[in-house]
């Protein structure tokens, strides 16, 4: 099964088994009380609700039954976690305030799997793990302690009886003796208790633990599909959903369980009376039969195999009753067709096929062996047998197939509905593309084009002023390219842009760029001997390098304007003996303090930190010792 939700935070080995002892206690004492109190109130509640449906009070006191379940379910999920079992919380479906709202929780698979777990199943897993654990630890403190109390206790030992009828020449003649004797076994029965009683408790609280997290886990599913198959969990998007943390592997588990148990509660006494069979013989072979049932989830051709050995054994033990019902008693059909019936849904058709021809052939083979003697309706049973079962077989078959076709048919559905959304999306960022370039194309157009005519307009314009509005159109034209090219990319268009990306070479030009706004830079850039290295850079890498400056350049002239700015690039080598660029932007203090700086979103500091991971680097920004502001990147080659 799907282990995420169970992962162990505890130790595990030898020592921590007895480390572990109390709190194995603690979790498998209070669980009985918490399911005896949850047990009747939760079958109560029910009972009422059907009881009062008819006048519709039902309909109030059945959502209120689930809920109560659900704080049941949560408060086993706590018990777990406080064990040290991880296990995810459950997810529900929402409700709404209305009257229709409310009753949507009839409707939530979860809820009622909650209550099918704290009645059907906790209880009697409760009550079977609370008389383990007492009966152990009273028979091993009793045991160890026997040589006191057994002096008040009267009447002839049990000890001493058994070695008078098995062995009588190992009595000790002494009543001194015969006391030690019976002591000294009391209390070697007794410390194999003690000794194995961590042990007991730990595989108590373990199976407790391991049901409950698979039951009430989220969204169970399993680790490796191919490997382990429980039942139906190839299709559980079929019948979950993703608002719950409801899933099929829970119900098909619980469901087999619960078949197990209610199938060895009725066959063995049954068996047992109608055929005058020994209690004993017929609760082992019953037991490992209604065993295969849940264990042919996992193990489907070893359960198959043990479910045909259980049936051949329960046949040839009930065979001298000559009772007209054989050789398949009516418990025993059933079991070997809920066996069949989860191998058909579990498994390829071809699992229960030969489980079915199987059994057909144990039939047919007791049937020649005792035919000068087949007890009347023999061969009808035997029919019987073969028609139910096969019957059995086409039905599970059939019903894994439908399931198939209506996951893919969902998954079909799934995937039109995904690529509907998003031609939906497509749509709308084409809209905003559209938009963006109406607003925003315009008015750098109409910049770059007022300043590359100011000259024309304005004649008296100086030549420092005329720089100046050159510089302005050389700007907003290569702003208004590089926006350009991420609307096509926002319009995700077929054809790539055409114009070149900016990289490390352009990095000098942003800077004099930058200078013409009257910043104080002081630059550093690469060294000639850094040529061939800075060839082998790769292009998202350059890209990457040439954004983090003009960002980090822009913070400053937007937060410090009017503040000295220091841009230094160098090639450094890292720890693993590989190149890499690193970037350091620091601007100083913002010089006039009356002076407010531009407003920012935020948004520079987080596309500096994407473009450097996005490429393997590292980056470091914050303020300066000296009130400034720095920006540090170191980028992979």
């Amino acid at each position: 099964m799907n282990t995420a939700a169970t992962d162990h935070n505890h130790e595990t080995g030898f020592g921590s088994v007895y480390k572990r002892l109390g709190d194995n206690y603690i979790y498998v004492l209070t669980g009985l009380p918490i399911a005896i109190f949850s047990f009747s109130l939760l079958l109560s509640l029910l009972v009422i609700s059907i009881a009062t449906m008819v006048v519709g009070l039902g309909l109030v006191v059945l959502p209120l039954t689930l809920l109560m379940a659900s704080a049941f379910a949560t408060l086993s999920r706590n018990r777990l976690r406080a064990w040290g079992v991880t296990i995810e919380p459950a997810r529900y479906r929402p409700t709404q305030p209305t009257i229709a709202g409310r009753l949507r929780i009839l409707a939530d698979p979860q809820r009622w799997l909650d209550w099918v777990f704290e009645v059907l199943i906790a209880f009697p897993l409760r009550l079977t793990a609370f008389v383990f654990a007492v009966v152990w630890s009273a028979v091993g403190l009793g045991g160890v302690t026997y040589f006191f109390w057994s002096l008040f206790v009267p009447g002839e030992r049990a000890v001493i009886q058994l070695i008078q009828i098995t062995t009588p020449s190992l009595m000790p003649r002494s009543p001194a003796g015969q006391y030690l004797l019976d002591s000294g076994v009391g209390f070697v029965i007794g410390l194999i208790f003690v000794l194995t009683l961590a042990h007991v408790m730990q595989m108590l609280a373990e199976v407790d633990a391991m049901l409950t997290s698979v039951l009430l886990g989220a969204n169970q599913r399993p680790a490796q599909a191919g490997k382990e198959n429980p039942l139906l969990t190839d299709y559980q998007d079929t019948w979950g959903s993703s608002e719950t943390s409801f899933g099929p592997t829970a119900w098909a588990l619980t469901g087999t369980i619960f078949s197990a148990v209610v199938l060895l509660a009725v066959a063995w006494p049954v068996v047992s009376a109608v055929y005058s069979v020994n209690a004993a013989v017929v609760m082992v072979w019953t037991m490992l039969h209604c065993a295969a049932i849940v264990a042919t989830l996992r193990w489907t051709w070893i359960s198959l195999a043990v479910s045909l050995v259980a049936s051949g054994a329960l046949i040839l033990v009930t065979a001298p009753a000559e009772v007209s019902v054989w050789p398949w008693p009516v418990t025993v059909l059933l079991t070997q067709c809920a066996v069949l019936i989860v191998a058909g849904l579990a498994r390829p058709w071809y699992y229960a096929v030969s489980a079915w021809s199987a059994g057909v052939v144990l039939t047919i083979s007791v049937l020649v062996a005792e035919a000068p003697e087949l007890p009347a309706g023999a061969l009808g049973n035997s029919i019987v047998f073969a028609t139910v079962s096969g019957a059995v077989v086409v039905a599970a078959t059939l019903s894994r197939m439908w399931i198939r076709n209506a996951g893919r048919l969902e998954a079909a559905e799934r995937t039109s509905a995904i690529q509907d959304r998003r031609s939906k999306e497509l749509a709308e960022r084409n809209r905003i593309a559209r938009e963006l370039h109406d607003v925003v194309a315009h008015s750098m157009s109409v910049i770059s084009v007022q300043a590359a005519t100011a000259q024309y307009r304005n004649p008296g314009i100086d030549e420092a002023s005329q720089r100046e509005f050159d510089e302005i159109a050389k700007s907003s034209r290569q702003a208004l390219s590089e926006m350009r090219m991420l609307l096509s990319i926002l319009r995700n268009d077929d054809d790539a842009p055409t114009t070149p990306t900016p990289g490390l070479d352009d990095i000098d030009a942003l800077v004099e760029a930058t200078r013409a706004s009257g910043t104080e830079i002081r630059y550093r850039g690469f060294d000639s001997t850094n040529k061939d290295v800075l060839d082998k850079t790769a292009p998202a890498t350059g890209l990457a390098a040439y954004r983090i400056v003009q960002e980090a350049l822009s913070n400053a002239l937007r937060h410090a304007p009017g503040s000295a700015v220091d841009v230094e690039l160098s090639i450094t080598v890292a720890a693993d003996n590989t190149d890499r660029i690193s970037i350091a932007v620091i601007n100083g203090p913002r010089p006039d303090r009356t002076t407010t700086p531009a407003p920012g979103s935020g948004l520079g500091l987080d596309g500096i930190r994407e473009r450097t991971v996005a490429v393997g680097g590292t980056y470091q920004v914050g303020p300066t010792p000296e009130g400034g502001f720095a920006v540090y990147a170191h980028l992979a080659l």
